[in-house]
Parts: C-alpha cells; sequence; structure tokens
C-alpha cells in the first residue's frame, strides 16, 4: 500500500488511472446496496406513517424526517471526511441507516410512530451519505470527466433503489415467515444491504479518494495544522460566503435544491393519492378516512415508484455524458424543464394513474439532469480548499429543501389537492429555469463580445 501510495502521490499515470477507477466501481457497487433502503422508505414509508399515527395529515412524516435528518447530518458527515476521509464519513452513514431500518422494523411491531420516525432520521443520515457519495467520485476526475464520474455512481443507486418499491410483495412473504407485519418485510433487505455496503465502503474505498486529492494537490507537503491537506473550515455561513463570491456557485446551488424540493415534494405524496384515487371520489383527505392499502394498490405505488427512481438514476451516465460535451448551464435548463413538464403532465391528469406514472418518471428524469449538471458546476466554480465544505452546505440545503417539500406537501395536498402540489411545484421549477436561461444568455452574449 505505502508503494502505490507513494507512487499515486507522485501523479503516475497508470496508477492514478486505476485508483480512479477503483474509487467510482466501490462507490458505484455500495450505492447500489445502500439504495434498497431508500427505495422501501419511499414506497411504503408514507402508508406507515398513516398506519401508525391514524391520520392522514401525518404522511409525509417519514419523508421529512429522512430529509431533514439528511440536511443535518450533511455539514458534520463533510466534517468528518475533511478529517479523516470520505471512507470514514460514508461508513458512518451507512452502519446509522442500518440502525435505522432496524428501528422502522421494530416500530411495525410495537406499533410505536415515534420509533418509526427516530429510525426514518437515522435512515436519513444513509441519505446524506449517499448524496457525499456522488461528490467523493469526482475527488481524484479530470475536468473532461466530472460529470462522467459523478454520474456513474449516481446511476449505480438505480437497481437497488427500482428494486426497494418492489420488494413489498417479497419483503411481505419475509415478514410473515419472521413473524413480522407485512410491510416490515422491505426494510430487512434494507438493512442487510446497508450492511454489505459499509462492509465494502471500510475495505475497499482505499486509497481515500479525498486524502488521496489533497496530498496531489500539496506535492505531498500538507498545509500547516492540517496532516491530510484538506482545509478545516465549517459551519454553514462560511459554506455560504465561499458560495456567494461565485455566480456560477450560487446558480448550481439553486437548482440543486429546487430541483430536490420540487422531487421530494410530489413524489412523498404520490403514493398516498394513488390510495386515495383507488378507493373513489368520497375518500379525499378531507374526509379523515385511514384506511388499509389493498395488495393491488401497495404493487400500483410500487410499481410507480420504481418507475419514478428509474427515471431519476437510470439514465444518470447520459446525462453525465451531456453535461461533459454540451455543458453545464444546457443540462440544468433540460433538468428543471422536464421538471415542469412533469408536474403539469402528473397535477392535470391526476385522476389517471397512467398520467400521474408518467409524470413521476418524467420528473425523476429531470431531478437526474438538474442534479448532476448543478452538481459538476457547483464542485468546480469553488476553491478546491472550499469544495468539501461548499458540497456539505449543497446537501444541507438540499435536505432542507426536501424536508420543506414533504412537510409542506400534505398541508398543500390537503388544501389544493393533488393538482395545486403540482402546480405549486411548477412555480419553483419554472423561477429556476428563467434564472438558468438568463444566465446561458448572458454567457453567449459574453462570448459573441469576444
Amino acid at each position: 500500500m505505502k508503494t502505490f501510495y507513494a507512487a499515486a502521490s507522485y501523479g503516475t499515470a497508470f496508477d492514478l488511472h486505476r485508483v480512479r477507477r477503483r474509487t467510482v466501481a466501490v462507490l458505484s457497487v455500495a450505492q447500489l446496496l445502500s439504495s434498497v433502503g431508500s427505495g422501501a422508505s419511499l414506497s411504503v414509508g408514507s402508508l406507515l406513517a398513516v398506519q401508525l399515527s391514524g391520520s392522514n395529515a401525518w404522511a409525509g412524516s417519514v419523508t421529512t424526517a429522512v430529509t431533514l435528518a439528511a440536511a443535518v447530518a450533511a455539514l458534520p458527515l463533510a466534517g468528518l471526511a475533511g478529517r479523516r476521509g470520505r471512507r470514514t464519513a460514508l461508513v458512518t452513514g451507512q452502519l446509522a441507516a442500518m440502525a435505522g431500518c432496524l428501528l422502522i422494523i421494530l416500530s411495525t411491531v410495537s406499533g410505536a410512530f415515534p420509533v418509526l420516525l427516530l429510525g426514518a432520521a437515522l435512515l436519513g443520515l444513509g441519505t446524506a451519505a449517499n448524496l457525499q457519495a456522488r461528490f467523493a467520485a469526482v475527488d481524484l476526475a479530470d475536468a473532461e470527466h466530472r460529470g462522467r464520474s459523478l454520474a456513474i455512481v449516481v446511476w449505480a443507486v438505480t437497481i437497488g433503489a427500482v428494486a426497494g418499491p418492489n420488494l413489498i410483495r417479497p419483503g411481505a412473504a419475509v415478514g410473515e415467515a419472521l413473524g413480522l407485519p407485512a410491510l416490515a418485510g422491505p426494510f430487512v433487505f434494507s438493512a442487510a444491504g446497508l450492511a454489505l455496503a459499509a462492509l465494502l465502503l471500510l475495505f475497499g474505498l482505499r486509497p481515500d479518494p479525498l486524502l488521496l486529492a489533497a496530498r496531489l494537490r500539496t506535492a505531498g507537503a500538507p498545509q500547516a495544522g492540517n496532516v491530510h491537506g484538506v482545509r478545516r473550515r465549517h459551519g454553514l455561513r462560511a459554506g455560504l460566503r465561499a458560495v456567494g463570491k461565485s455566480p456560477r456557485a450560487r446558480l448550481a446551488l439553486f437548482a440543486i435544491v429546487a430541483a430536490h424540493g420540487c422531487m421530494v415534494a410530489v413524489m412523498s405524496m404520490t403514493p398516498l393519492h394513488l390510495q386515495l384515487l383507488s378507493e373513489g371520489p368520497m375518500a379525499g383527505m378531507e374526509a379523515g378516512h385511514v384506511h388499509a392499502a389493498s395488495t393491488d394498490v401497495l404493487v400500483l405505488i410500487g410499481f410507480t415508484i420504481s418507475l419514478h427512481i428509474a427515471g431519476m438514476y437510470a439514465l444518470s451516465p447520459v446525462m453525465g455524458w451531456l453535461t461533459d460535451k454540451t455543458g453545464r448551464l444546457p443540462v440544468i435548463i433540460l433538468g428543471h424543464g422536464l421538471i415542469l413538464t412533469a408536474v403539469c403532465v402528473a397535477g392535470f391528469g391526476q385522476r389517471q394513474p397512467v398520467l400521474v406514472t408518467v409524470g413521476l418518471v418524467l420528473l425523476g428524469l429531470g431531478w437526474s439532469a438538474a442534479t448532476i449538471g448543478a452538481s459538476t458546476l457547483l464542485a468546480e466554480s469553488v476553491p478546491a480548499d472550499d469544495r468539501v465544505l461548499v458540497q456539505g452546505v449543497s446537501d444541507t440545503m438540499m435536505g432542507a429543501a426536501g424536508a420543506l417539500g414533504a412537510g409542506f406537501s400534505g398541508l398543500v395536498m390537503a388544501g389544493l389537492g393533488y393538482q395545486g402540489l403540482n402546480l405549486a411545484a411548477a412555480a419553483l421549477a419554472a423561477s429556476v429555469l428563467a434564472v438558468a436561461v438568463a444566465a446561458a444568455a448572458t454567457n453567449r452574449a459574453a462570448a459573441a463580445a469576444a
């Protein structure tokens, strides 16, 4: 290991190329394994919340807990990465998420709603780690392939996340075999996947990409007071100051936060909307009814969320390729254009499950393009020493937007219906689209003048 590390620290092309490939491969497989947990929580979280709380008003509480915890954990995990490296931060997040899955299983047995929320919060730490993994993929990437490296790791989520919602039926069989409720079954698979992901990262992510990147930048001479060569700056305020110095970074952060807020708000209420739609016109939220979903409805929900998640991740390599070939801004514009189209299709087609599903797929595609394009732009728009801090701020703001989207989505849906919720998301996507188009026009004008 010492010989390899020394060779890499001098920038030997073969060794560095091998480390890059190994890093992306390990991160990708770990994302595949850990994403089963997020897929399961998305598909049955709102149903569990309604079942254990006894009220539709709490439908978005699980998603809120997951996203809020991810937002709170993002900066501490970024600080941990800066001090100890990506491996330590990512393993910590995966183990916390595994504990969260076990608590969610316990909540289904005990019927304790607070235990469900605590488990969801711990699952959010895994979400924060998974978000950080996409930035770990670009720690060592060269400028020409940043979008591709980031997209490959994002794409790896596809198999696990798509499988998660479809584990409802086999999960019910596992739950029955273990003496557990049906909705607890998918989280058994999730806990196992998270455990395997943690082990893979612990033993496979060597050398640590962030610490190696710092060593390469400093040519083996770390900055004073920091043995790893990574600047120890912490705090949301410091990160926002770093973002504020770059108009490109500000736009990237806005695009990331808005895309995630729109996606989470609409996605988190779609399972409940489909359940209510299947029960007929008298089953609206205003009626205050709480029913156990039938198996057919659970399968429909699982299928819809699976296709949505496939839209989020399956074409990530294409989005990464477009980001590298056409530029960051065009992909951001494409992403928010797709989000705007998606919420209009789902909102105006709210009575047709097929149109709702099409809207959710487009929503996933828009999130993918906006997140990959904007994340790549953000990573290259700030100095290298500020990058980890700014990435932590990005994940914090992203998680906060998701928490707000999930938290208020139930209230908006109760007051304005599913269509009103989608139209509110449309307004946010349109505002980002306008800013991005204006920035692209300014760049073209500047290039023409030059």
